[in-house]
């Protein structure tokens, strides 16, 4: 038991926190995206390797479009934001230069989003409410374990949804299965007559 929650405390620390190094050729535009629940404190760093020619803007939106965050020119910084509902969340770097592609070298992102309990500055909550170093730790264990009982609660209430929408769904293919077996079954019925009433007026059957 002890082992299966290390491995899920693990599992949560990791989701928790997302770090990306990558290249962002000049001219075009990468978007990262994320699923983040609600009511979560979203922190992050980013460092754009500087090249003469080219200019860098951060944008962060949400599935709406509306922009949490924007930078323009963006070489080094810090964006904080809390969500305000269960959301996909894209975080887009662009480039831009007056110079074509390929006569300007790549530029190099690095990006650190923190979320939920590793975006706390616990430092800071510590001095604030003058915790001791026990104090701040079983402070931090007991938002991960709010953390890992949301989780399973949104788990539990996707599977009920799942639920619900496969229930739905076999219920209609049921009776769209009764409806053309009616169908064909009416259809048959109606051929049979037809045909007795065609064949009766040609005089091939009594």
């Amino acid at each position: 038991m002890s082992r299966f929650f290390l491995l899920l405390t693990f599992h949560v620390i990791f989701d928790l926190t997302f770090s990306i190094t990558f290249h962002l050729p000049v001219n075009l535009r990468k978007c990262l995206r994320e699923e983040i629940h609600k009511d979560v404190l979203v922190t992050g760093e980013y460092e754009v390797s500087e090249q003469p020619n080219a200019k860098t803007h951060l944008k962060i939106t949400d599935s709406s479009g509306h922009i949490l965050y924007s930078k323009e020119d963006a070489s080094k910084g810090k964006f904080a934001f809390t969500t305000e509902d269960y959301d996909m969340f894209e975080v887009c770097f662009e480039s831009k230069s007056p110079l074509g592609t390929g006569r300007v070298p790549d530029q190099l992102v690095n990006l650190d989003m923190k979320h939920g309990v590793e975006a706390k500055n616990y430092e800071e909550i510590a001095k604030v409410e003058k915790l001791k170093p026990l104090e701040v730790e079983l402070r931090r264990l007991e938002d991960l374990s709010e953390s890992i009982v949301n989780d399973f609660a949104y788990m539990k209430k996707r599977e009920e949804e799942m639920r619900d929408t496969n229930e739905s769904t076999n219920i209609r293919v049921l009776y769209f299965s009764i409806f053309s077996m009616c169908c064909l079954i009416g259809l048959a019925t109606w051929q049979v007559f037809y045909l007795r009433r065609f064949f009766k007026a040609k005089k091939l059957i009594e």
